[in-house]
């Protein structure tokens, strides 16, 4: 499977530890099945760090290899993946909230940002949350990889 990495500058080394706490699936590397997604995160980077351009990065992964290790998966916006999201966003913790090594899911736009601080903030029920989850429209999907263990399984192009 080919997998792509928006960022500002190219590099070879993935370093865990440059990637930054409180993100979707925590601290991590993460990657898009599409190239458009990856190179939109490329110009979201370099606007937010006023530096670089923006690079897409090409990886390859073996999912015969990949489904070896301790993997989680969400096929969809579902009220467990917005408690997973949330549970990793809130981390105030340096060691990572769950032990998988690699996440697939649904990735936290705007406009899911919007519906998970309503339930945050207790302006809506669960049910309420999770009904306007499935209504959302353009679900994108990413990857996290969490581990030295996943990373050794990306194979740079």
């Amino acid at each position: 499977m080919i997998l792509y990495h928006g960022t500002n500058k190219a590099f070879d080394v993935i370093d865990l530890t440059k990637s930054k706490p409180n993100k979707d699936f925590g601290q991590g590397f993460y990657l898009s099945r599409e190239y458009s997604q990856a190179m939109t995160m490329a110009k979201t980077k370099v606007e937010q760090l006023k530096e670089g351009s923006p690079t897409v990065l090409t990886f390859e992964v073996n999912e015969e290899q990949m489904n070896r290790l301790k993997v989680l998966r969400f096929d969809d916006y579902t009220f467990e993946w917005a408690k997973f999201i949330l549970m990793n966003r809130r981390n105030e913790s340096p060691k990572p909230m769950h032990d998988f090594d690699i996440v697939f899911g649904p990735i936290a736009n705007d406009r899911v940002g919007v519906q998970l601080w309503k339930f945050e903030n207790k302006m809506i029920a669960p049910e309420t949350f999770t009904r306007n989850l499935q209504r959302m429209e353009g679900i994108t999907f990413q990857y996290f990889f969490g581990t030295e263990r996943a990373i050794r399984l990306l194979k740079k192009l």
